[in-house]
Formats: C-alpha cells, structure tokens, sequence
C-alpha cells in the first residue's frame, strides 16, 4: 500500500509539473510517466508527513519556497511550517521530538555537541544561506559615531564602518558611568560571534565567558544580551540597549521607523559567511535516511530558485504572508533584492546580501563550522583548551555533506541542478583574509587562529 501511495504521489507530481509549464508541453505518454518515475522514485520516503519550525527572519526562505513552490510534494513529503517564538525553544522542540527538523542558527548544533548549553546529537546536512545580518545602532550613537566616519568625495560614509568609530562614544558612556548595551539574538548565534568579532577587531572588549559565568560580560567594554529578532527594533526604541546584531529584515524595520542606522553588514565582517542551517537529530536521520536525503533535495532546490535574480520580488510577496516572516515587502525589498539601506536614503548596491545557492551556499563545509568552534573558544564558551584534532573530530560529527552529497547526485540525474554545482572538496574552504581585519582564517590550523586574536583565549599547539 505504501509503495502504492509512494507511486501515486510521484505521478500526480509529474503531472502537477507538467501541467504548470503550461502552453505548447508535449502531452506525456504512459511510457514517458514510467520512466520519470523510476527516475525519480528512488527514495522510499519513512516519513511524509513533516513538521519544520524557523524564526520569522529572511533568511528562513528556502523553507518557504520549498513549500511554496512544491518542491517538498515533488520528493513525496507534507510538510507543516511553523513560526517559534524564540531560538531556544527552537533547539528544545527539536531535541524534544516536537519539530522533525527546524531553520536554526549554525552555532546550535554545533554547542550542542561540544558542551555548551543544552547537550544533544544534532546534525546539518543543508547550510541554508551566507550572510543576511547587520549591526545597528540607535539614532544617538550613530550621531556621536558619524563624526569618526571617513567620508568620501560626496560626503558619505566610506563602508565597512569598522568599530574604531564606535570606541570613543563607548568612552563617553563610561566617562559619565553608563554601561554601553548591545544586543544579540543568541549567545551560540552567528550575530553573537560576529559583533564580537567587529568590536574586538578595535581593540574593544565584548567579554569572556567561563565555566561559572555564562553570561559573557567578564571584563566588558560592551555589555551584550540576548534579544529575540522581531523584538530588537522595540527594544532599540525604548532605550533599552544602544544597538543590536540581527538578520534581516529587523535592521531595515530600524531605518523603515526611522529609530536607527545600520552601520555594517556580516558580508563586510567576513565575506561569504555561513549564516543558518537546517538541523535534525541525529536520531531521526539514522531512522529515516530517505526522509533525510529528500528533505535535503528539496531545500537545495529552494535555494537554487531563491538565487535567479527574477525571482527575489516573488520571494519577497510569499515571505511577507504572516505565516512566514509577515513583514512589510518594502522593507523586506531593501535587502532582499540586492540592496541594503544604511543611514536613511543611502541605500547601496549589495547583491550578496542575501545568498542562498551562489558560491556552494547550501553545502555544509567543515570550515565554516569550525570557525564556530573556534569562536566558542576565544571566548570561553568551550572553557578548557582542546587538542587540535578535536575540532575536525567535533564538527564531523554534526555536519554532514554525505548526505548532501546524495541529495545533490539526484538532482543531477534528475536535470534540476548542473553537475558543476557539486563541489570537489575535502569539505574545506581554502585559508582566506576576508574580514574586517583581514586576519588569515585556515580552519586546518584551528589554534593558530585563536591565538592569532589579541583579545580572548590563548591555547598550547
């Protein structure tokens, strides 16, 4: 009966597929049907009917238009998406069991399996976009920080804004003994990492953690907390913190209110940078390896339809629907159609804000994941030092390009992806200067790098 089911699904898809092309498609024969679909029913689904959670930020898309788009229906899956409140009820409803996978920071499942936080075997086969956030400040700090902008012929700020422009209003504060405040969507979150990392590159402490102190803010010059995303605008508004680290679209909503002034992008702090990616347990994998391998399918096809250029102004309507992001599509335009706005009016050509396929955007690297590792540990986070080897170990056992790997083979065999979008690779990038401060990242030597940083940890070789 399964297979039935399984076969029926695959036909009314084809179908469904053919249908939409519309106009002059040739009309399928009963043998065209046999072959699609033992060309593409090679995977006996465990589990169709799927419940994935996300929180409301752009870069949760390839979810939306995976569903949007049918490409979940086309690999036999029916699939619920469902908004969470926050990132840590994101992480306990999927080790729970209540969400079958989710749209989770890069850092989740990377602490959960090297000791920080809530410990469990979580795995990533799919990287779901690179860069996408931005740090902004309120309307005040930008006005004391503007003067310490180098500005160019026509007088606008010449970009990336490193946080040297920050350090003296910081000073101020502390002159007249206010602490300077800051927020950040998760302590594991790419935004926590990527705030400390600007700030740190001017000399400014964003503080330690220990064993014994989770909070962060051990020897601060900047106290930074956790905000969940839709929030951070409010929050901003009342004064509560002085700027804040986010996705998309909650720095645009600061200048579309007129309450703050994004100053830099994570493209600017360090290029191409993985942003989230799609989790499950590693329970569920190895129970449902099909369910796994075409959940993968799906969501790489998501990104690869999110990356025509064509089609960002109808991922921008579908991400506006309340069900997803339900943001204005003015503000979710400004960034997700190839520009981003800074000071109100100067909005900027940045193609690469928001990438989804570009680049081997969704293949889950070992070298992005263990830069996180490596953050985990010049700040405390992973409290003793680690043997070099552990971070290849750690992390290969969290991502998972296997599964990607045979996820993207079909999609070959199928016609849905070129076969030069499969990457040759060991699963590292090459060692690369590009951040903000143009220090050398080679994930092959993950100790040199921490101790390559003049504020955080140090460790032995």
């Amino acid at each position: 009966m399964k297979s039935l089911l399984t076969k029926s699904t695959w036909i009314l898809s084809l179908g469904l597929l053919l249908s939409a092309c519309g106009g002059k498609t040739k009309k399928a024969s009963t043998e065209d049907l046999t072959t699609e679909t033992s060309k593409t029913k090679t995977l006996d689904i465990e589990k169709p009917q799927l419940t994935f959670g996300f929180i409301k930020l752009t870069d949760m898309a390839p979810l939306a238009i995976a569903k949007e788009k049918g490409f979940f229906e086309d690999e036999g899956l029916f699939v619920s998406v469902e908004a969470q409140s926050n990132w840590k009820n994101v992480l306990d409803r999927v080790i729970d069991g209540q969400l079958d996978g989710s749209h989770m920071l890069a850092g989740q499942p990377i602490a959960a399996g090297a000791g920080f936080g809530r410990q469990a075997e979580l795995v990533t086969a799919y990287s779901m976009d690179l860069n996408g956030n931005g740090i902004t400040v309120s309307n005040d700090v930008w006005a004391k920080m503007k003067p310490n902008v180098p500005k160019d012929a026509d007088g606008k700020p010449v970009h990336p804004i490193k946080a040297d422009a920050l350090k003296p209003v910081i000073t101020e504060y502390k002159n007249k003994g206010n602490a300077f405040k800051m927020g950040m969507v998760f302590p594991v979150s790419t935004h926590n990492y990527e705030i400390r990392y600007w700030l740190a590159a001017a000399g400014i402490n964003p503080g330690m953690y220990t064993a014994d102190n989770v909070q962060g803010q051990i020897g601060a010059d900047v106290l930074l907390s956790v905000t969940p995303p839709p929030q951070m605008p409010a929050t901003l508004e009342a004064g509560t913190i002085y700027g804040y680290c986010v996705g998309e679209p909650w720095n645009q909503q600061a200048v579309f209110k007129g309450i703050g002034v994004p100053v830099v992008t994570n493209y600017d702090i360090w290029k191409n940078n993985p942003e989230k990616v799609f989790v499950m347990t590693k329970k569920f994998v190895e129970e449902n390896p099909n369910t796994a391998i075409a959940v993968t399918k799906a969501l790489i096809r998501a990104g690869k339809w999110l990356d025509e250029p064509s089609n960002r102004a109808e991922a921008v309507k579908i991400l506006s629907m309340p069900q997803y992001v339900g943001a204005d599509e003015v503000v979710l335009a400004n960034s997700m159609t190839g520009t981003f706005e800074f000071e109100k009016g100067d909005k900027r050509e940045m193609p690469d804000f928001n990438v989804f396929y570009k680049y081997n955007a969704t293949y889950p690297f070992y070298s992005d994941g263990i830069w996180f590792l490596t953050q985990m540990r010049r700040w405390g986070q992973i409290p003793a030092p680690k043997p070099e080897g552990w971070y290849a170990e750690t992390i290969k056992k969290i991502y998972r390009p296997d599964i990607w790997k045979k996820a993207a083979d079909l999609l070959v065999a199928e016609g849905h992806i070129p076969a030069s979008d499969v990457p040759n690779t060991d699963g590292y990038k090459p060692a690369t200067t590009d951040f903000i401060d143009g220090t050398k990242y080679d994930a092959k030597d993950p100790i040199g790098y921490i101790n390559s940083f003049s504020i955080g940890n140090k460790d032995k070789k």
